[in-house]
């Protein structure tokens, strides 16, 4: 065999098509005898060309695998030996890389079955050997064999370690240097072990060091590994960086401004100060990085991208935006006052590229800054209305945008402002650019969609434009006007009537195209029918509603995965606007939200398969059922269209059993499955619709049990079954939002059950909300190491503390004066949001919450009157009308329920703001604020219990 092999080795390289071909199938045929390893291994050490050597390693590392336990230990010996002999005396270096990786296919057999224990002690002779080739080939095998044994490594990890530091630091040779980062990078991708991986971070200035030498050789694809490993220590919860942030910081900074730089390596570099800020927030805020970071960040909006289309996600401008928008979700108010001031001032800038940049900042982080935008609204919507006049297509393009997110996150504020917006948009809907044109539509949904009937006066001219253009648009500003409608005719509601059957009929069009390019027009078209359903009722959509219910239905099969998720919305508004009336539908709708919810996630896996072969076009000869290799995973990827479908699915699911209940029955124990599964799903916003979904299940599940036999049990099971999802999801579920629609779940179910069913759950919930109030929970933590202190930020969502502080209030309610005990618990850990530190939001948030517990636990509250009224009488100074509403509420109910106790403050001169004169004052500042009737029970309240306690 060995003879005829060689001379199949030397024709495949030939130049010759037919020639390659016919001994590539030679060799599959005698690549199925266990010989051709021996030979292989012969051809490796003797051949006179390196080419043929490096092909015999190539060959030998994929066929090995299939062929190794039917080796006798003579030639397993030689081929280890062979494979040695070949690292450290061959002079080719594809060669000797060709064969490191045959051993790292070897050892994975040979290592943990014993055979092979002279392994080890050779690398780490040879990564010592004072031959710079040595020392390379030794790093590139230690690097390769963390993926087949890295176990083995553990016992002498600290070596390890102490070995690539050393090779980092070589003084002599770059090869070295590069091998010793690469191997850097595949044990800290290896090692879970907290202790260890914190060893690294004594790695970060040789990195540092090592990767700047590479970007000044132009190797960049080099320099790109340290980005890779910051990115596993940035993610680690372990404190890896220390006063090292701030280094990393300076060289990504330093590689993000460069523009000789390759996008990709720009990106890499602008994506780990991105990672800093979702992770390490705190630390960017305690070393003083947020004002570099943002001094290049902003300016880097208005570099001209030559990034080739298909590349737009690695434009630095993008890349740019994303990172501002990081940290404005996450360190707003350091954010924020930087922001505005470059948006103010490039806004000026002769170069509309920074007067672009100017508005695609204040829109960036119009969601995370969001408050402090509403306090600066006027001068702000001064910058980009001005943009929307400006002569360059680019800069109005931001504008719209800027509008879109600022009516998308600038709630209730931004709609106070229409009458000075939503004519400028009109305006834009007739700009000659399409792009402008396109933005200004999602602006004008985004608009319109919470404006309620203020929208009326503009009713007319807004349909006029879109139903015009609706007809004489390209598909993209088809899609986009679809959406403005929708918006439109969701705030609206009644009115939209008038409109409504054109826009039907119009849609009937959209909803039977069936071209790949004409499917999300069809998506689009899809929504809309369902909102229009909603503005216009059951009874006109009813008798027309079948023929669309059928479209949407022949939609599915046409694998469209954004066109699947928008049917299930519209299903869900369907089943919302005909109630009992969508029972006939679920025999066809249900199974396609179990398809949905079913669907593989269509997991993209990146693999690294650049080795020599495919380089040399070796990679051929390996075609066959025989290739065993495991290549190494470098990136994974998850489609979001796959997500957002199985979100809609799982949404529409709880919205059937909430509109169908008993008649839901024939899918509740499917459905009940997939929500369990769903509730543990890996992306937050799955998670978010099951979590809901659930609450309606449960409903569904006591309408279907109450007149069977052993329904009650049943039912039980079901409330077991959601109860323990929503008190695990409070303690661990690291999402926010997930964990508020939890707690505003059991506050629903609390109201809808009573005591009696609840009573079980009681002390796991109590221990789940004093661990939120405690800011404990998965959810609530922040790196560790961060030094930040308590008041330092209010890190906690609104909405989180919110629908936590809503649960005291629904224990009452439920338990009356039981709650006493329950509520001593709580009582300190809820005051911690009243601090003079905490914003007025937290602030009231405490005092309606202390003002509803007051009302349903009656009595005992007094004990707390004298820390509770010094806290009213501040809040009913307070500059908001919330606030002090709230406040005067809350007074109330402690006067009514204070007992003795409250009688003090009205009166007393020790009181520094007495309580009387307090609601006298606010009662003439905002008497057109609260309702008459407010005050009036207000003040039987406070009088009742005064004379109640005198004429004691």
């Amino acid at each position: 065999m060995a003879q005829s092999l060689e001379l199949l080795l030397i024709q495949f390289l030939m130049p010759d098509n037919d020639a390659r071909r016919q001994a590539e199938e030679q060799i599959k045929r005698l690549a199925k005898d266990p010989q051709v390893v021996p030979a292989l291994v012969q051809h490796l050490r003797t051949a006179k060309t390196p080419n043929v050597r490096q092909l015999a390693a190539v060959l030998l590392r994929k066929k090995i695998t299939g062929h190794w336990a039917k080796l006798p230990p003579h030639v397993k010996q030689l081929v280890k030996q062979s494979l040695i002999e070949s690292i450290t005396m061959e002079h080719s270096p594809p060669v000797r890389r060709a064969s490191a990786n045959v051993v790292s296919i070897v050892a994975k057999y040979a290592v943990p079955a014993g055979e092979w224990s002279d392994l080890l002690p050779f690398l780490f002779e040879c990564s010592q050997s004072p031959q710079e080739d040595h020392r390379e080939v030794a790093l590139i095998l230690f690097s390769s064999l963390t993926e087949t044994i890295g176990s083995t490594f553990r016992p002498h990890f600290a070596q390890l370690q102490a070995l690539l530091l050393k090779c980092l630091q070589d003084e002599t040779s770059n090869r070295v240097r590069v091998a010793a980062l690469k191997a850097v990078g595949s044990f800290l991708e290896f090692t879970n072990d907290g202790a260890e991986v914190v060893k690294f971070r004594e790695f970060i200035p040789s990195i540092l060091n090592v990767s700047r030498q590479c970007l000044a050789a132009g190797e960049e694809d080099v320099a790109i590994i340290a980005f890779e490993i910051f990115d596993e220590l940035i993610e680690s919860p372990a404190p890896l960086l220390g006063d090292s942030v701030k280094s990393i910081v300076q060289f990504s900074l330093e590689v993000s401004s460069s523009q000789n730089l390759e996008s990709n390596t720009r990106h890499q570099a602008i994506q780990i100060i991105s990672w800093l800020a979702k992770y390490k927030a705190n630390s960017l805020k305690k070393h003083k990085l947020v004002t570099p970071i943002l001094q290049v960040m902003c300016p880097l909006l208005a570099e001209s991208s030559n990034v080739d289309e298909d590349d737009d996600d690695l434009a630095p401008d993008r890349a740019a935006a994303e990172v501002i928008d990081t940290m404005a979700l996450n360190l707003s108010k350091h954010v924020f006052p930087l922001v505005f001031e470059f948006a103010s001032v490039s806004s000026q800038n002769v170069n509309p590229k920074f007067r672009e940049a100017s508005v695609t900042a204040l829109g960036v982080v119009s969601e995370g800054c969001a408050e402090l935008l509403k306090g600066k609204l006027e001068p702000v919507l001064q910058i980009v209305l001005g943009a929307l006049r400006d002569p360059e297509q680019m800069v109005r393009g931001a504008a719209s945008f800027a509008l879109g997110q600022f009516a998308e996150h600038l709630q209730p504020e931004i709609i106070s402002h229409y009458a000075s917006v939503l004519p400028c948009i009109l305006k834009a809907l007739e700009d000659v650019s399409d792009e402008v044109k396109e933005k200004s539509y999602y602006a004008l949904a985004a608009f319109c969609e919470d404006m309620g009937m203020e929208i009326l006066p503009f009713l007319d001219p807004l349909m006029g434009k879109l139903l015009a253009a609706l007809q004489s648009s390209s598909r993209n500003l088809q899609e986009t006007c679809m959406s403005a409608i929708g918006s439109v005719a969701a705030a609206a509601e009644q009115a939209f009537i008038p409109y409504a059957e054109r826009v039907l009929e119009l849609m009937k069009i959209f909803m039977v195209l069936t071209s790949d390019e004409d499917l999300r027009a069809r998506a689009r078209a899809t929504e809309l029918v369902g909102i229009v359903a909603m503005s216009v009722g059951r009874t006109r959509i009813e008798p027309i509603l079948p023929a669309f219910v059928e479209a949407a239905i022949s939609g599915f099969g046409l694998e469209f995965s954004e066109l699947r998720e928008y049917t299930h919305g519209f299903f869900s508004n369907v089943a919302e606007i005909m109630d009992d009336g969508f029972v006939k539908y679920l025999p066809h709708v249900v199974p396609l939200a179990f398809s949905s919810c079913n669907l593989d996630d269509g997991s993209a896996v990146d693999i690294d398969e650049s080795d020599d072969e495919n380089v040399n076009g070796f990679g051929e000869v390996s075609s066959d059922d025989e290739a065993h290799d495991e290549p190494r995973v470098r990136n994974i990827s998850i489609r979001t269209g796959v997500l957002d479908e199985k979100a809609a699915a799982t949404q529409a699911l709880g919205l059937f059993a909430q509109h169908t209940k008993s008649s839901f029955a024939p899918y509740l124990e499917e459905s009940l499955k997939i929500l369990v599964r769903h509730s543990g799903y890996f992306h937050e916003d799955v998670r978010l619709q099951a979590i809901i979904a659930l609450k309606h299940i449960l409903a569904a599940a006591h309408a279907i049990f109450q007149c069977q036999n052993d329904g009650s049990m049943k039912a039980k099971e079901v409330l077991d079954t959601v109860m323990n999802i929503y008190i695990k999801t409070m303690n661990e579920d690291d999402d926010k939002e997930v964990v508020a629609q939890a707690c505003t779940s059991i506050d629903d179910i609390i109201k809808d059950y009573g005591y009696m069913s609840l009573e079980p759950y009681m002390s796991q919930l109590v221990d789940a909300t004093l661990t939120l109030l405690r800011e404990e929970s998965a959810c609530q933590q922040l790196e560790d190491g961060s030094d930040i202190d308590d008041d330092d930020d209010t890190e906690h969502d609104e909405i989180l503390m919110d629908a936590v502080s809503d649960l005291l209030p629904a224990f009452a309610k439920l338990m009356g004066s039981n709650f006493a005990p329950i509520f001593a618990k709580l009582f300190e850990p809820l005051m911690k949001f009243a601090k003079v530190s905490r914003p007025p939001q937290d602030r009231t948030m405490v005092v309606a919450c202390l003002a509803e517990v007051a009302q349903d636990m009656g009595a005992p509250i007094a004990s707390y009157i004298d820390r509770l009224m010094p806290l009213v009488l501040k809040e009913l100074a307070s500059s908001s009308a919330t606030n002090r509403r709230n406040a005067a509420f809350c007074a109330g109910e402690l006067a009514k329920n204070g007992g003795e106790s409250t009688l003090k403050y009205p009166f007393s001169s020790t009181c520094p703001q007495p309580l009387l004169s307090s609601l006298v004052s606010m009662f003439w500042n905002v008497f057109s604020l609260c309702s008459a009737d407010f005050w009036r029970l207000f003040f039987c309240h406070y009088f009742r219990t005064m004379i109640n306690i005198r004429s004691h």
